[in-house]
């Protein structure tokens, strides 16, 4: 029999991993981006945070709304910037004839093509999907909006809230009689945003398996997407005749789960969505036999007698700082967490601890913080990705590629071409 001593040295002579390399899994991809404001800008970055050379196009002018939506300086896009991380950028306007041949030119070495102009708008400019094609037949093409390419609302402009309001989501949102409401944040977009992400990644493997497959067009309306996220709704209003509505931040569908004020004024979420942990809560109150009072046994029983439930936790939670009721929580087992405010997250030791929080390299103000790269693969670490470019600030490199020159490039400015 081999000694201990051997079995640690055998462990000891095992090859090391090899080093973390900064070449993400969609190194080699090249996405053109040529999108505005958040939802599909939000996907060609996510595709960046994993290595894909992202070029973002604008218009010279580089009039993008996002530049001017907040957080704003007087001189600064901060959204701008944090939200086209990892991009170069070029400008180019394909409306002018010139401007549409550069373009065809260009796209011809891209695998992905980014855009969320209203339905049938390329198409006006020349540039439908067959001429695409014609000059790059493997071309995956995404196509944001707010209702898709074809149906009777096609044609409509969207925005998140409107995705939202639409989609039923907000109908979730807000307390109980009282209005509707919308979080502060474009939820809609980002949402569209990862689906965008998740329908490249899935083209691009789709093509790795068949290399010889034609383009694909992704037809990704947001408002579908945002619907997409409650799945259990439509089930239950056939089966059972509802129509879930708001209820605060009270859970209908488990008991107890919502968020309850501390004797020192935080609020504080807790989870209860099963019957072991619910005894753990009854065991942090210090009232074990709640557990097997018939009213709240199971998660029905104390789905139908919800406000007891509900009004019991919420008066332990109003005796207790958060403090005193974190550490009876935590102690206990039982799902629970502070509402955090931004502030909260970025001096959290867990956030600090996984670099949970990036500063990202900027040519105007050093750096600025962002969330880190998400989500995080063995054997990939990559540097944080610089800012948002400015409008065209790359146009000498990428047309260069192609060819073109200081002249040539010089004359397309001066024509409003780039």
């Amino acid at each position: 029999m081999p000694s201990d001593t051997s079995k640690h040295t055998a462990a000891a002579a095992e090859p090391a991993p090899p080093p973390a390399t900064p070449q993400g899994p969609l190194a080699g991809i090249r996405i053109l981006d040529m999108a505005t404001v958040i939802a599909a800008p939000f996907s060609a970055s996510l595709c960046a945070d994993m290595g894909a050379e992202v070029v973002k196009l604008e218009l010279p002018e580089g009039n993008d709304p996002l530049r001017s939506l907040s957080p704003t300086t007087p001189d600064h896009a901060l959204f701008w910037k944090v939200s086209n991380r990892g991009k170069k950028g070029v400008s180019l306007d394909v409306r002018k004839p010139e401007g549409r041949a550069l373009f065809l030119r260009l796209i011809a070495s891209f695998d992905v093509l980014v855009e969320n102009f209203r339905t049938g708008t390329l198409d006006k400019w020349g540039l439908d999907a067959p001429t695409l094609w014609s000059v790059n037949p493997r071309l995956i093409i995404l196509r944001v909006t707010g209702f898709g390419q074809t149906g009777p609302y096609a044609q409509r402009p969207g925005f998140a809230r409107i995705f939202e309001a639409m989609s039923g989501f907000a109908h979730l949102t807000g307390e109980s009689g009282r209005s509707p409401q919308h979080m502060n944040y474009p939820l809609g977009d980002v949402i569209a945003g990862l689906f965008g992400a998740f329908a490249i990644s899935t083209a691009i493997a789709e093509r790795h398996r068949h290399p010889d497959a034609p383009g694909r067009e992704i037809d990704l309306a947001a408002t579908e997407a945002m619907f997409r996220l409650l799945e259990a709704l439509p089930v239950e209003h056939e089966v059972l005749g509802q129509a879930r509505s708001r209820s605060g931040s009270r859970a209908t569908y488990t008991a107890p789960s919502n968020m309850y004020r501390t004797a020192d004024g935080h609020w504080v979420t807790i989870v209860g969505s099963s019957d072991p942990i619910f005894k753990r809560i009854c065991q942090a109150m210090g009232r074990p036999a709640l557990a097997h009072d018939p009213r709240f046994a199971t998660t029905p029983d104390r789905v139908r007698n919800i406000d007891e439930i509900d009004a019991i936790v919420a008066g332990w939670c109003e005796c207790q700082t958060l403090a005193q009721l974190s550490e009876a929580l935590t102690r206990g087992g039982v799902p629970h967490s502070k509402v955090y405010a931004v502030d909260d997250v970025m001096a959290d030791a867990h956030f600090i601890a996984r670099e949970a929080i990036i500063r990202l390299p900027d040519p105007d103000l050093g750096s600025l913080p962002a969330p880190a790269i998400v989500p995080r693969f063995s054997g990939f670490k990559p540097a944080a990705p610089r800012t948002g470019p400015a409008a065209g600030e790359h146009n000498a490199e990428v047309y260069g590629a192609l060819g073109l020159g200081g002249e040539a490039l010089g004359r397309l400015q001066r024509d409003g071409v780039i």
